[in-house]
């Protein structure tokens, strides 16, 4: 295999993302994820008390969802987690180049948000920031697709109809890189399965309606393989 080729890097992105998942801060050693009561403030000194010396702690804040407060929160990683322990890969599709898309992307006002509904919000929405529309010809259908800004990278946030049967039921994420000369591309291949995949302690945007596609999505990952 040509080690520049794609294919081969799809591979050591696939190998980093196995590595990353096990991590002592991965996705499966996420335990517990803890608000705090209004007003108050972590002390993680406090809350470290008595915990095995595998547990880390960090701390968190996002807006209330009816009122917009501040909420503070404590999150617990277990390095030594059952689900590190259970866990044996991510299946995934064969390498497709055909799901390698170029896209146009049109720059949106600042300030401009779109209403993502949430895992464990109950059908309530939470306004994500979204630098623009990624205008994307998939099977000859257009798509106006709703990417938001995560820390600096745009993370597109997709169904289709593989969701629940070959892959993760509330839909997969999408890594893009900074928009050039107006495009984009999308490289489906790098699917994954959202953190709320891994551990019931995260909250994830599921897709709003724009980012539901017709087709099913033979790229990427599909689902988590633990044993037991």
């Amino acid at each position: 295999m040509n080690e520049s080729s794609p294919r081969a890097a799809w591979h050591a992105w696939h190998t980093g993302r196995m590595e990353k998942l096990v991590s002592p801060q991965g996705n499966l050693a996420l335990i517990e994820t803890r608000w705090l009561p209004h007003g108050e403030t972590p002390d993680v000194s406090a809350a470290r008390a008595d915990l095995p010396d595998t547990v880390q702690i960090t701390t968190l804040t996002r807006e209330n969802i009816d009122t917009g407060a501040p909420e503070h929160g404590l999150r617990f990683w277990d390095s030594a987690s059952d689900a590190i322990r259970r866990f044996e890969t991510v299946d995934v599709f064969p390498f497709a180049p055909e799901w390698v898309i170029d896209a146009r992307f049109e720059p949106a006002p600042d300030g401009h948000t779109v209403a993502f509904e949430h895992l464990r919000d109950n059908g309530g929405s939470r306004e994500k920031a979204v630098p623009g529309t990624i205008h994307a010809t998939i099977d000859g259908r257009e798509y106006q697709l709703s990417a938001f800004d995560d820390d600096g990278t745009l993370l597109l946030v997709f169904g289709d109809p593989t969701n629940g049967s070959e892959t993760y039921g509330a839909g997969r994420f999408l890594f893009v890189d900074q928009p050039e000369a107006g495009r984009v591309t999308l490289d489906f291949n790098r699917a994954f399965v959202p953190p709320c995949g891994f551990s019931d302690q995260y909250n994830c945007p599921m897709p709003p309606f724009q980012n539901r596609l017709h087709l099913a999505v033979t790229a990427g990952e599909k689902t988590p393989r633990i044993r037991d």
